[in-house]
């Protein structure tokens, strides 16, 4: 009897160190990866969640999980991110569905389209809603892991050298714009082309564009658009929220250890409601800080927002029409949305 005491106690230890073992073999598997910015660490509330996700999973890991950031240009263009991480030039980018569009306008409907909902709203249909699934899918098809990962309010509809008192003025024009929002300027004779933030200055500075719209105030005034464009216009018609991503190679995804991945996840999680607080706290001091500059903070008519929408509902007949993974984002929001008007028109203030 007290050697089969004996014997249990032997196996239980020797279970025990054997799970000891592997845990302290897991933990200790060492990871080194590369993360391409799609914005410069410097650049207000979008820039610092690049290095600020790497910190996190390094210090998570107690710096077994080592991920460097690179900033734009470093390894890729700004948005030159997809094909990249698709084939394991690195393994991780920052960046935003959006940038990604020419690839499959199906991205345009995971980041922001006009008139589109709110930060709560639009978190709640991609994590409960559907929308994860299939934004993931779409990743997916071309090896690529998607983890949404940053979140921003509304931005400005547009910084330009002439206040706009009717849209017959926008007739012509060069600018930059970002998203499905630029086939909705394109229908008011609009030459729009998406830029990277660190190529609009330039761009403006030379003529080569006439205007641009790009993020928040705070945002926008990290990249100095205030000294050559005096009026910047409000509301932001076209993005009223904005989706950020981490991207990851999807074999290198598959390759890491369970506790590595959930410190990606937990990382990014934390860092939509940091980044969301962030927006939302640093916009009015930049606001008035333009203001100081010169600029003046109009706010579009109902009557040119009217028309604006108008055409958004024609791009977005063409757009379900001519993209089956457009159609299917949408008619899941569209579901989604539904619902939700039950609680969130009678839960919020009009």
């Amino acid at each position: 009897m007290k050697k089969n005491l004996l014997k249990k106690a032997g196996l239980v230890a020797g279970v025990a160190l054997l799970a000891s073992a592997v845990a302290n073999t897991a933990h200790a598997k060492k990871v080194r990866w590369k993360m391409h910015g799609a914005f410069g660490s410097n650049v207000a509330v979008i820039g610092p969640p690049g290095p600020r996700i790497a910190d996190a999973v390094r210090k998570m890991s107690g710096g077994d999980f080592d991920i460097k950031f690179f900033e734009p240009g470093a390894l890729a263009g700004g948005y030159a991110y997809y094909d990249p991480v698709s084939q394991g030039g690195f393994e991780a980018a920052w960046g935003t569905p959006g940038a990604n569009q020419g690839k499959n306008s199906a991205f345009a409907f995971a980041s922001t389209w006009p008139f589109g909902p709110g930060v709560g709203e639009f978190l709640a249909w991609i994590k409960h809603g559907g929308g994860n699934e299939l934004i993931s899918e779409l990743y997916a098809r071309d090896n690529i892991k998607y983890l949404l990962c940053g979140f921003i309010s509304p931005e400005t509809s547009g910084w330009f050298r002439e206040e706009i008192t009717s849209l017959d003025q926008l007739k012509g024009l060069k600018m930059r714009f970002f998203g499905v929002g630029a086939k909705v300027m394109q229908k008011f004779g609009v030459s729009t082309q998406q830029l990277a933030g660190g190529d609009i200055y330039p761009a403006l500075e030379l003529g080569t564009i006439d205007a641009t719209e790009f993020s928040m105030p705070a945002i926008d005034r990290s990249y100095g658009f205030y000294q050559i464009a005096k009026y910047n216009y409000f509301p932001g018609w076209h993005q009223q929220a904005t989706t950020n991503e981490l991207l990851i190679n999807m074999d290198k995804w598959n390759a890491l250890p369970e506790a590595y991945q959930a410190m990606l996840e937990t990382a990014c999680d934390a860092n939509i409601a940091q980044q969301f607080a962030d927006g939302e706290a640093s916009q009015f001091q930049a606001m008035i800080d333009n203001e100081g500059d010169g600029v003046q903070n109009k706010v579009w008519p109902d009557e040119i927002l009217d028309q604006f929408r108008a055409a958004w509902e024609e791009v977005l007949e063409e757009e379900v029409s001519s993209n089956p993974d457009a159609k299917a984002m949408w008619d899941s929001y569209s579901a989604f949305h539904e619902k939700y008007k039950v609680w969130g028109e009678r839960g919020y203030l009009k």
